[in-house]
């Protein structure tokens, strides 16, 4: 018998749970993140037809929105005149990452034009996508290959983090509700829903992200939030995002995981010895501590980027500013780029 929605809905969040029960008890890093990623990941390459809710896909990257505004203070707007040499990488760096991944994706994986094209491009997922989709791409290769470009470097990132930068996972997340006053959170859930809905009305990309956090920033700087939403709420977005990043892997088949999710791997490492080299030298220069310009700099979303942030003590303030810029960089960058290369289908 055919699954239901809503027993798919259920199917996944129990296997979630599960990963997260299983990842904890192991006394791995992250299980609230990594355990549901990984559950629902062999749950999809098993054929299992998982599925989300996309409202709290959308809640959880506004909890993270909320918590990016929060880390913005009159401290933090004080330093950015002092990020403008690292911020101004942001170009030569996508520009890079284009000049070696179409030819790459063109030349070496045998991708059309256009699916090349954008599958370079080290934008959201959403978004190239969308872009991808206009200029006649292939949307099902370009959203595996964004989708690996995104699980491989959360999973890899964390293991440099420990191991190269001497990080650790182990920071805390937030302050639990109950020791946060109530008007701080009616605040905190205003900031969501206003910067959600606001973000989403004015057509801003990233709104369920990026309205929050800008509202929420406004409340920081006003005086009116002084924490980052609560641990729980934290936990239970790693929880949602960690599913999401399974599920895009619903239906895949044996030849996209030979050829689109391949390709993608062998381009996230390409990504990681460049990245590697960007923050030797960023670092090289005193411009800034190395876990900081690492997390600025992994093309990772920035969702996930912030989260890895938030564990590891890293300046979240440093590291949303450069992610924020390289997808302004592309955003605006890729389509005008993509018309004057004429990478579209005739």
């Amino acid at each position: 018998m055919t699954a239901t929605p809503a027993h798919r809905r259920a199917m996944t969040a129990g296997l979630a749970i599960l990963g997260t029960g299983a990842f904890h008890l192991a006394g791995l890093p992250l299980p609230f993140l990594f355990g549901p990623m990984v559950a629902c990941l062999v749950a999809a390459l098993a054929g299992l037809r998982l599925r989300t809710v996309r409202p709290l896909a959308l809640g959880a990257r506004a909890t993270l929105g909320v918590a990016i505004g929060a880390s913005i203070t009159p401290a933090l707007v004080g330093q950015i005149p002092q990020m403008a040499l690292t911020v101004a990488v942001i170009p030569l760096y996508v520009a890079v990452v284009a000049v070696i991944g179409i030819p790459f994706f063109g030349r070496v994986c045998g991708f059309d034009r256009p699916t090349a094209y954008f599958c370079a491009m080290p934008g959201g997922l959403q978004d190239m996508v969308i872009f991808g989709e206009e200029a006649g791409a292939d949307v099902r290769a370009l959203s595996l290959v964004h989708a690996t470009r995104v699980l491989v470097i959360i999973a890899v990132a964390p293991l440099l983090m420990t191991s190269v930068y001497g990080a650790t996972l182990d920071g805390a997340i937030g302050t639990p509700a109950s020791d946060m006053a109530p008007v701080e959170l009616v605040w905190m859930v205003l900031a969501a829903l206003v910067g959600w809905r606001a973000g989403k009305a004015v057509g801003l990309f990233g709104a369920p992200i990026l309205g929050p956090m800008i509202v929420t920033a406004a409340l920081s700087l006003g005086d009116l939030i002084h924490f980052r939403p609560p641990s729980e709420a934290m936990l239970a977005a790693q929880f949602v995002i960690g599913i999401g990043i399974g599920v895009h892997y619903v239906g895949v088949t044996g030849a996209e995981l030979r050829r689109d999710v391949a390709a993608a791997v062998v381009f996230v490492l390409i990504l990681a010895v460049l990245t590697a080299g960007v923050t030797a030298g960023v670092t090289a220069l005193g411009l800034a501590p190395p876990l900081d310009v690492f997390l600025a700099y992994a093309p990772g979303g920035q969702a996930e980027m912030a989260l890895l942030a938030i564990v590891a003590g890293a300046d979240l303030g440093f590291v949303v500013v450069h992610h924020i810029a390289r997808i302004v960089v592309v955003i605006a960058g890729a389509p005008l780029l993509g018309r004057a290369l004429d990478v579209t289908r005739r």
